[in-house]
Formats: C-alpha cells, sequence, structure tokens
C-alpha cells in the first residue's frame, strides 16, 4: 500500500511537470479584440539585419539594367533587312562580348564598309595618329579611316550604301573627337542620298551642362560647334542638335534615325564597359576628363606615357605635390608630352569616381592652383595656343594669366549656358537632370 502511494505521488508531480510546459506553447482562446501573441522561436535562428521601411511612395524599386541602342536588335533589324549598310564603329561597339559588325553578319546583313574614328577600329592608336586604310581580319570588310588622308566618306566610299551606322561610345565633351567625325558622316550622308543610323549610348558626362562656350574664330576638330565643353547630351541628341540647329554646311539635311537606349535618363549614372580611348583608362579618368583636358595645352603632363592617364598632373620642378612620375613610350601613347622627364605633381587617382561624378560641373581648382605654383608662368601655356583650341576661345587663359577666381570665370559663362541649354531642351531623347 506504502509503494503503491509512493508511485501515486510520482505519476501526480510528472503531470504537474508536463502540464507546466505545455501550458507555455497552448494559449486559452481569445477573448474578443484580443491581439494574438506569437510563441518565441525555442531554436537559434540567423540574425536579420532590419532594413528601414519606406511609405508606399518611396519604395524601393529594383534597378533595370540600362540596355545600349545596339542590344535591341528588334527596334532596328527590320530596317537594314535586303539593305546594303557601311558601319562608323570603334573597339567600343559591342553588344556584351560581341562586336555589331559580327551581330549584324551573323544575322544576314550587308556589310560593304567600316568606317573608324580616331584611335582606329581596334582603338588602339594613339592621340593624333593617322590612321591608314585596311581590312579587318576577322569579317573581311575594308576599314576606311576618318582620321588619315580624310575626315569624311566620299562619294566613292558610299556608293551603293543604303545606310551608315554610327555606334561610338562618347564621353560628352566637346574635345572629344567623335562628335566631330560623326557631323562630317552625316554631312556626306547628306550630300550623296544615304539614310545615317545612330544606335545610341549613354553619356557618362551627361547630368551637367558647363564650361565655355566656342567663340566663332575657334573652330577646329575638337570644337567644331557653339557648344559648352560638357554638352550633357547622348549622341543621338547631338545628331539631332546638328540637323536641327543648321550646322551642316550648304543648308544641307541628314535622313537621321536614331534608335534609343533603354532604362536611361540623364541622372541615370553608367559605367563604361569598354575604355573609349587608350588614354581614358577607367571611370575616374572619364569624370576628371573634363576638368583636366585643358592642361593638354600646357607644360603639364596628364599622365600620357604612364598606367594613370588622365588621373595624375605634374611637370619638372613642380614646388607642390607629393607624387613623381616620369612618362615613357607605350601603347596609345608613342610620344608622350615631357617624354623621359621627371614630374612632380598630383595623384588625383585614388579620389572615388561617385564622388568625382556628384561635383556635376568642370572644377577649374586644379587649372587656377597650378599656374599659381609654377615656377614660370611665361611658360605655362603652349606657345601654339593650343589651350584656346580646347577652351573654345582666348578669354579663359587671359582670365587666368590675370588672377581671376573661379567664382568670377564662372559668372562670365552664365549667359551662353542659359542660351545653349535653351537649344539644347528641343533635341532631348531622355528625361533631363533639371
Amino acid at each position: 500500500m506504502e509503494q503503491f502511494s509512493v508511485k501515486v505521488k510520482i505519476f501526480v508531480a510528472c503531470c504537474i511537470i508536463l502540464f507546466a510546459g505545455c501550458s507555455r506553447k497552448i494559449q486559452a482562446p481569445l477573448s474578443k479584440g484580443e491581439q494574438p501573441q506569437v510563441a518565441e522561436p525555442e531554436t537559434p535562428v540567423t540574425p536579420q539585419t532590419e532594413e528601414p521601411v519606406l511609405p508606399p511612395d518611396e519604395e524601393e524599386k529594383p534597378t533595370q539594367r540600362t540596355m545600349v541602342a545596339a542590344e535591341l536588335v528588334d527596334d532596328y533589324l527590320a530596317l537594314l533587312e535586303g539593305k546594303t549598310i557601311a558601319l562608323l564603329v570603334n573597339h567600343t561597339s559591342t553588344i556584351g562580348g560581341l562586336h555589331l559588325a559580327d551581330s549584324l553578319q551573323r544575322r544576314g546583313i550587308n556589310i560593304k564598309a567600316i568606317f573608324a574614328p580616331e584611335h582606329g577600329f581596334r582603338g588602339t592608336a594613339a592621340d593624333g595618329e593617322k590612321i591608314a586604310d585596311g581590312k579587318d581580319p576577322q569579317t573581311g570588310i575594308s576599314v576606311i579611316s576618318l582620321y588619315g588622308k580624310k575626315r569624311a566618306p566620299s562619294k566613292e566610299d558610299l556608293e551603293g550604301i543604303d545606310y551608315l551606322i554610327f555606334d561610338v561610345q562618347d564621353v560628352g565633351t566637346r574635345f572629344y573627337t567623335y562628335i566631330s567625325t560623326m557631323h562630317y558622316a552625316m554631312e556626306a550622308c547628306a550630300r550623296y542620298g544615304v539614310k545615317f543610323m545612330v544606335l545610341d549610348r549613354p553619356n557618362p558626362n551627361g547630368h551637367f551642362v558647363d564650361g565655355p562656350v566656342r567663340k566663332t574664330g575657334y573652330e577646329s576638330f575638337v570644337g567644331l560647334h557653339p557648344i559648352p565643353v560638357v554638352h550633357g547630351m547622348t549622341v543621338g541628341e547631338y545628331a539631332q542638335m546638328i540637323n536641327g540647329e543648321g550646322w551642316l554646311p550648304d543648308s544641307l539635311h541628314c535622313d537621321l534615325k536614331v534608335i534609343l537606349c533603354k532604362n536611361y535618363d540623364h541622372n541615370t549614372p553608367y559605367s563604361l564597359p569598354i575604355k573609349p580611348s587608350p588614354n581614358l583608362p577607367n571611370m575616374t579618368a572619364i569624370y576628371l576628363y573634363p576638368s583636366i583636358c585643358y592642361f593638354e595645352g600646357t607644360n603639364v603632363s596628364i599622365g600620357r606615357g604612364t598606367n594613370k592617364q588622365f588621373q595624375v598632373l605634374g611637370s619638372p620642378g613642380f614646388p607642390k605635390g607629393d607624387f613623381e612620375f616620369t612618362p615613357v613610350p607605350m601603347p596609345g601613347s608613342v610620344n608622350p608630352p615631357l617624354q623621359g622627364q621627371l614630374c612632380h605633381g598630383y595623384d588625383l587617382s585614388a579620389i572615388p569616381p561617385d564622388s568625382l561624378r556628384a561635383v556635376g560641373r568642370i572644377d577649374l581648382s586644379y587649372l587656377l592652383d597650378y599656374y599659381r605654383n609654377f615656377p614660370d608662368t611665361a611658360n605655362f601655356f603652349l606657345k601654339t595656343l593650343y589651350f584656346d583650341k580646347l577652351a573654345g576661345s582666348d578669354q579663359l587663359r587671359h582670365q587666368i594669366i590675370a588672377g581671376k577666381s573661379e567664382a568670377e570665370i564662372r559668372e562670365s559663362w552664365q549667359a551662353d549656358l542659359a542660351v545653349f541649354k535653351a537649344v539644347r531642351r528641343k533635341y532631348l531623347l531622355y528625361g533631363d537632370f533639371e
């Protein structure tokens, strides 16, 4: 009997323990209006990073990849089928890893000729280097240089051509010569009855407009049109401006078709997948280019003949900065300025590209600071006055010599910039930055 009593007690104790454990998992029925409680998990879980909750109108949307026009084959292929075409292209004219010429040939499009701008079809020729005609070994198509004996296709070059297609990556500055080549190609097409198609590409410097507008009397291949240094347009938009503003001679008008990019506007950051020319190797150089290309008209090196092109500033005997380099011949720069001379100055290559892009204007501080500290200001500018061609007039050079501040110089640009912006607005094909 005593043993039975002990067993009963043990059984009762076990029941109490079991009931207590279950009570943590089973809740009583909820009374009306009472909110349920969620039980804590009994096993550890991986911590989750808490993300801010945005109001409904500010919810994050998935980023859509910007697509260059060449990728959008369905937008232009039907126009080319059964036609004879020519291409004005270079190494940047790709669809992913495939060149446009190869893509069109695979689709049965008849390509009669390839025209090449500065730096050549393969993009390896040095700045200013004249390029000879040739033949592309991969496609067997004749390659005709537009940066050698001539700047525009001849009547014979375009004979039998229905469409000339332009697909070249630009960087959005007046002195980058691809837009000048496009002008002369449009002129030839207008003169000889050939249609001109632009496969558009984003402008990495298309998020602002800035700099002095080129004045009459300073026309050159690095300043063909009366536009500011940074024009803020894609090549497709710019082609429309060439046509619409009557910049082609003899009242010519080009039969123009622009194929648009997708998921792009003038606020869209765009990192170039391929360097657009030998001396613009990365986005840091591309964003610095509008501000420091002026140095090409001075006795200061911007890094041609080094692996930091357009990312360094230096000259022999310069008293400031803590960086030294010596320009030497190399692919893309066979005879660099200040070749073989030890240059002292600044290394800008560590500046994050995003911070350079965020500036959103030409930074004159590099130029003004260097001039003020140059040991021989009488010989700062090249005697050729190439600086004036880059700037679009002699005004900026005289302002620097006179000791004008950046604010004073920038103020002198504003009236012309306002006029240009009003004209530019007529030809935009994408949402603007302002």
